[in-house]
């Protein structure tokens, strides 16, 4: 029998109690790599609860990697925590203080666009618009500051994000831990001065922002191959990720990768930068825990309210290691950085609120349903990249292909990525099709004009 204790008098569903249990062990090394589980339903019986319980936890732990089923033999461990990491940091005070070119696309666009099936749009359920302006209205009537506001953001904000953060990511924080950003871009400008000179690894495919913001900072940017396992980084001072649903292909980084990838940061004394962009929008399992939670001393993570709540609203947070948390707050101190005092101010009464509560498990039923239709219709011409999840699905296929396919779309009316535009060195060649800013009528609309393209 494992060595876990299921309290069913907590807020905490029994699955996951029992998921996060069993991490815990792989983590601190009680159970090793290759160690045998028992099974769901023996499982089940010794704790006393439904066959569904176990089944939903070991669900959750093979879709992140810890676990491995196979079949006719049972349940095994994967992977073992690495020596040389730090769970959590102290000391935080409460003291203020050579990339290859990309592909050029001279197609022409037409004169009008009626949607974007973009990975950035997300859903906005109407039904949630009295919330939202309720809170604009408690914005107009509060006083703002009468100065500089705090660098780090408004505290009860911080407070309410880090209660949040807590439930859904796993991340123990104290408020003084957390900075409040204009976003997940200005995170990263704000942490690239305080780096050791070197150049930063990004993943390949990947976010083109984050490259441009490394490049825009006088630093090289290495490619780091988006679907294989990271081993070495001695040549790079930080690594850029996005662990939870890597952007652009949507693959969720194993655990096993995650531990080789915390390793070579180790070794090479670089920091790792984990954007955890859209981590609540899965369908399947629960969302995969932050890479934080692993190594709080190796990790920076990068939040932000743009998939949740609206892009416009400019607003993230950034939870960085003691030393450089200090460095970061001294110059956002000095040069009087922080996000805007108005949207911070509507955000914290969309939390306090439960409006971005339901403003996510809305926008997840809608990419529940959508997601399964754009892979009915794309599945007899492409590959899918990734688990179906979040607000966009990538297919690999010929580039003659996706640039045929997109251009229907545009002379239809709607605006589709090539995945090349996201690919420096890796060559991969496809379509990344959103499906959150759109409706299903145009959803519906856009592909028929891709597949009607792949068809000719």
């Amino acid at each position: 029998m494992l060595p876990v204790t299921l309290d069913r008098g907590s807020s905490e569903p029994l699955p996951a109690q029992l998921a996060g249990q069993v991490r815990s062990l792989v983590l601190s090394g009680t159970l090793g790599t290759g160690d045998r589980l028992p099974s769901s339903r023996a499982l089940a019986a010794d704790l006393g609860v439904s066959r569904a319980v176990t089944e939903q936890a070991y669900d959750q732990l093979t879709a992140e990697g810890w676990l491995e089923a196979r079949r006719g033999s049972g349940t095994y461990v994967t992977t073992t925590r690495p020596t040389g990491v730090t769970p959590r940091p102290t000391g935080v005070t409460s003291r203020p203080t050579d990339v290859t070119s990309r592909p050029t696309d001279a197609t022409p666009r037409p004169t009008r666009v009626t949607a974007r099936l973009d990975t950035g749009t997300p859903f906005f359920d109407p039904r949630l618009e009295p919330g939202w302006r309720r809170a604009w209205r408690e914005v107009s009537a509060a006083a703002p500051p009468r100065g500089y506001d705090d660098p780090r953001g408004l505290v009860e904000l911080r407070e309410a994000l880090a209660a949040r953060l807590g439930r859904t990511r796993g991340l123990d924080l104290h408020p003084d831990e957390i900075i409040v950003t204009a976003g997940t871009t200005d995170g990263l400008r704000a942490l690239l001065p305080e780096l050791r000179p070197g150049p930063v690894a990004v993943e390949d495919p990947g976010y083109r922002a984050a490259a441009e913001t490394v490049l825009t900072y006088g630093r090289e940017v290495i490619d780091l191959p988006a679907v294989e396992t990271v081993r070495d980084l001695r040549r790079a001072v930080a690594a850029y990720v996005t662990p939870a649903h890597q952007h652009p292909l949507g693959r969720v980084m194993p655990a096993t990768d995650r531990l080789s990838l915390l390793e070579a940061a180790r070794r090479a004394d670089a920091v790792v930068i984990e954007d955890d962009y859209d981590s609540e929008f899965r369908y399947d399992v629960a969302p995969v825990p932050a890479m934080a939670t692993l190594d709080r001393g190796r990790v920076v993570y990068l939040g932000t309210a743009a998939k949740s709540v609206v892009p416009t609203l400019r607003l993230g947070w950034l939870v960085a290691p003691p030393d450089l948390h200090e460095l970061i707050l001294r110059r956002r101190t000095i040069t009087h950085a922080g996000a805007a005092w108005p949207s911070q101010r509507a955000l914290l009464t969309l939390l306090r609120d439960g409006w971005l509560d339901k403003a996510v498990r809305s926008a997840r039923r809608v990419y529940a349903e959508r997601a399964p239709k754009v892979a009915e219709a794309m599945a007899p011409y492409a590959t899918l990249a990734g688990p179906l999840a979040g607000m966009y699905s990538t297919w690999l296929l010929p580039e003659r292909d996706a640039r045929r396919a997109r251009d229907a779309a545009r002379a239809a009316g709607f605006e589709i990525n090539l995945l090349s535009t996201y690919a420096r060195s890796s060559g991969l060649t496809g379509l990344v099709i959103g499906f959150g800013g759109v409706t299903d009528a145009e959803l519906d609309q856009a592909l028929t004009a891709l597949t009607g393209a792949l068809d000719r």
